[in-house]
């Protein structure tokens, strides 16, 4: 790739002034290909003095600028989708089919849905009818930077790069060095739609450093970052030296409660979410409660959709899962298996050890446990990868208590064909959103979390909030 070791400063790829080779792996193979640089400080400080000196001129530009600029990024993305599924396929394992419909798919998802969002939101209104002469006035909070992870990446960068963009901020992403090809690729796409120089900038860094110097520059304003809760604690901390902005996306341990007069797919429809991406994704549905009179199937059903599951190459066409990002994620998940079987929780399907057949590659076996209760590490760490944590109820009310006792609070899951119950229970969940039926939420709605999920909105006008002030102006001259 002719830029994997560039960086996008100021309009133009530039060569690093400092830092040191990283080698970016297939986790397929375990083979690198291809190598960029982590920036260093001079780097940081090159991209975040271009965004400031675009700053000025970049916020007073027309939501009609934003839009047809918008729209034009748009244009370039979708010549350049299945480009985009082949590379993130290639980085960070996910299987090829699943990676150019739903990992570059979610790019022009967000891309459309905050087209949309933009048009109807209000940068300037009264404060209510019949108070003209106050004003308020929503305008771009500054420079931004955006930390970006490796499990979803177009997913994560459309959600924070088009939203500040549209409000008129300007950023340096810092995406994640374990997946940085499709962001070069995104950031070709940025540049070919015409983002004004210094708007948009562009490094490759790791957390400890180029993250690390974002999060306490003077001159960035705000921080917006997905990834685990233990680097969102110490960006949080880092920023708040400065008292700039922080908004997290952090992990989570969402409960998928199955009622006994659930749908017959509820089971199955939710073990596959689970291994979707290989369980790599903070909103899995990896803790399922089931109702104690439909435990013994669900724990039958839950056994044969994991054997079922097949693991493959991600260059394999087909509808199996693929490898983890890394070895130190697969160590990780093996760690934790391993826990989860001296804990007591009785192992139904998987276990520890590659699937049969691939003896290279960060491949895991499709797990699952029954029996398990609440205080077992398995059910309460974020483990991220294709493992499954079941355990039974007996009350409505003991299944709240369950899904609530833990310190995430992302996205909840409920399965029930009884209306008035789901609407008491995503009511009582204490998570940021919660989905019931296999349903999902409608573009532009918002994502994020509570607890130690994190404090943000993505997605639709909560996803513009983010990255504005809010100012109230008096005696407002009325025409």
């Amino acid at each position: 790739m002719e830029n994997a070791r560039n960086f996008y400063i100021n309009g133009k790829w530039t060569a690093p002034m400092g830092g040191h080779d990283f080698d970016v792996v297939d986790p397929s193979t375990e083979e690198s290909v291809a190598t960029i640089v982590l920036g260093g400080q001079a780097d940081t400080d090159a991209a975040v003095a271009a965004a400031k000196s675009a700053f000025p001129t970049w916020r007073l530009s027309s939501k009609a600028e934003r839009l047809e600029l918008m729209g034009s990024i748009l244009d370039v993305y979708m010549r350049r989708s299945d480009e985009i599924g082949e590379v993130i396929s290639t980085e960070m394992g996910a299987p090829i089919d699943m990676s150019k419909v739903q990992q570059s798919g979610t790019g022009s998802f967000h891309l459309k849905a905050f087209i949309e969002s933009l048009k109807s939101f209000d940068f300037e209104s009264a404060l209510r009818a019949g108070e003209d002469e106050t004003r308020i006035i929503k305008e771009p909070i500054g420079v931004c930077a955006l930390i970006t992870p490796w499990n979803w990446p177009m997913n994560q960068i459309t959600l924070k790069v088009v939203p500040a963009l549209a409000t008129g901020c300007t950023m340096i992403l810092k995406p994640s060095e374990q997946s940085p090809l499709s962001a070069v690729l995104f950031t070709e796409i940025m540049h070919e739609a015409g983002v004004p120089a210094g708007v948009y900038n562009m490094l490759h860094g790791d957390g400890p450093g180029v993250g690390s110097q974002l999060s306490v520059h003077k001159d960035v304003d705000m921080v917006s970052f997905t990834g685990s809760t233990r680097a969102g604690r110490a960006i949080t901390i880092a920023a708040a030296e400065t008292i700039k902005r922080v908004s997290l996306e952090l992990g989570g341990k969402g409960a998928n409660i199955v009622f006994a007069d659930a749908g017959p797919k509820a089971v199955t429809q939710g073990v596959a979410r689970c291994f979707n991406n290989t369980g790599q994704s903070c909103n899995a549905p990896t803790r399922m409660l089931v109702e104690r009179s439909r435990y013994d199937e669900a724990v039958e059903q839950a056994c044969a959709m994991a054997e079922a599951t097949t693991v493959n190459a991600a260059a394999e066409h087909g509808q199996h899962i693929g490898p983890l990002v890394s070895e130190v994620q697969f160590t990780k998940v093996q760690d934790l298996i391993q826990q989860g079987i001296n804990e007591g929780a009785r192992l139904v399907a998987g276990g520890v050890g590659r699937p049969e057949g691939l003896n290279r590659g960060f491949f895991v076996r499709p797990t699952v446990f029954a029996d398990c209760n609440n205080d077992m590490t398995v059910m309460r760490e974020e483990i991220f990868g294709p493992v499954l944590s079941m355990m039974p109820f007996d009350t409505e009310a003991e299944a709240i208590a369950i899904s609530n006792d833990t310190d995430y609070g992302l996205t909840n899951y409920v399965q029930t064909s009884d209306p008035a119950r789901a609407r008491r229970l995503a009511r009582a969940l204490r998570s940021g959103m919660v989905d019931m039926n296999g349903k999902g939420r409608g573009a532009g709605s918002p994502f994020g979390g509570m607890k130690q999920s994190g404090n943000g909105r993505e997605g639709g006008e909560w996803g513009l909030d983010e990255f504005v002030e809010v100012r109230a102006i008096g005696g407002w001259p009325v025409e």
